[in-house]
């Protein structure tokens, strides 16, 4: 496992503004040390922590978890159901955590498909933490890249918006938080090469960073790396280097 990051050195990093995790490799790591998968994602949920605390401390403003994905109700029920209860434990006892930090929670993904208790304690967390002024983490939860545009799409025509004129902006305004910056930098642990539904819209131009590491073993230090990594890149949006 990698060492925490001094706060000192942390500050000290250009953090980009909006950064999006895909957290892989709960279950891998479970199986790795005999253990089941639940153990892999309650070891997740320690790691989130971690990476959050470790956002905050380095100067990003939106941090995007990808918690749930609208493909991921395939897996078992006991499964689900027991990353359901991990999301409702991780809303209620972080609060004073949120409060301490001014760390406001957000929603993406579809809450119209999430038990009414989960949907109700996100509902509630939102709320609850939409004055405050520090970093937002945003929860992708029963999310999913290509849902999210059509959910868009059906936005804009129960407005009556004519889908002859739409153009990108008119979408971008009907995502889940068109107020939200595009992500700067999306991270993928377990190191697949793959972006799996994942902001598909916001994402275009975002760099990519993957890690071999599994999630439940990620720290601040591993964040830290990433960071670096992306302050070397050269970003240009389609144009030529030098122009």
């Amino acid at each position: 496992m990698g060492r925490e990051l001094p706060a000192a050195q942390a500050s000290e990093l250009r953090a980009p503004r909006h950064v999006g995790i895909i957290m892989d490799g709960n279950g891998r790591w479970a199986k790795r040390r005999g253990g089941i998968r639940t153990q892999g994602h309650l070891e997740g949920l320690a790691a989130a922590k971690r990476v959050v605390k470790a956002a905050s401390d380095m100067g990003i403003q939106y941090l995007t978890l990808y918690v749930f994905s609208t493909e991921n109700w395939k897996r078992a029920v006991s499964e689900v159901g027991f990353i359901m209860g991990l999301v409702r434990q991780y809303l209620r006892a972080e609060m004073d955590f949120c409060r301490g930090n001014r760390i406001r929670v957000r929603h993406a993904g579809d809450s119209s498909g999430l038990p009414a208790d989960i949907a109700g304690d996100i509902a509630s967390t939102v709320r609850d933490t939409e004055s405050f002024d520090g970093m937002q983490v945003i929860l992708a939860l029963n999310y999913g890249g290509r849902d999210e545009i059509a959910r868009a799409v059906r936005r804009l025509a129960a407005k009556g918006a004519k889908m002859e004129a739409l153009g990108e902006a008119d979408i971008a305004s009907c995502l889940d938080n068109p107020d939200v910056p595009d992500p700067d930098l999306i991270i993928r642990s377990a190191g697949e090469y793959r972006t799996s539904n994942f902001l598909l819209w916001e994402g275009a131009y975002a760099e990519l960073f993957v890690s071999p590491k599994l999630w439940p073993d990620w720290t601040g230090a591993d964040l830290a790396e990433a960071i670096a990594e992306y302050r070397n890149r050269e970003r240009r949006f389609g144009s030529v280097a030098g122009e």
